[in-house]
């Protein structure tokens, strides 16, 4: 049984953290051209920081944290951070809508947080 269990966190872990980098990769370009646009950086403020602190931490939320993910080095910790931010999406930025509009954030959100759990398996870079 152990190894199943070590290719479903494996599995897991590069389904989630794949998955997950276009976003972070479309919200890295959106900061990029917040940053150079005249009205600047438009976003979330969801912890009274700004617009422009918010989108960066979306960012390593949404695209560092998942090369932690998949590359298997401080996996536990890139899965908590994902976690955070999906949470963040599905629980304030989306809170009022439907669910049709958060369930792709409680999608990343609920596997975010079985690894930040269970930690990477057998094959990892935190396992060496």
């Amino acid at each position: 049984m152990k190894p199943l269990h070590d290719w479903g966190l494996l599995i897991l872990r590069l389904g989630t953290g794949g998955l997950m980098l276009p976003h972070g990769w479309s919200k890295l370009n959106r900061l990029i051209e917040g940053l150079g646009a005249a009205e600047g950086v438009k976003f979330y403020d969801w912890l009274g920081l700004g617009s422009t602190a918010s989108l960066c931490l979306t960012v390593v939320g949404e695209l560092v944290a998942p090369i932690l993910v998949l590359i298997g080095w401080k996996s536990r910790w890139g899965a908590a951070l994902m976690a955070i931010t999906m949470g963040v999406a599905a629980f304030m930025v989306h809170w009022e809508d439907p669910l049709s509009d958060k369930e792709h954030a409680l999608l990343f959100f609920f596997p975010a947080l079985v690894l930040a759990l269970m930690g990477p398996g057998k094959w990892s870079l935190d396992r060496k």
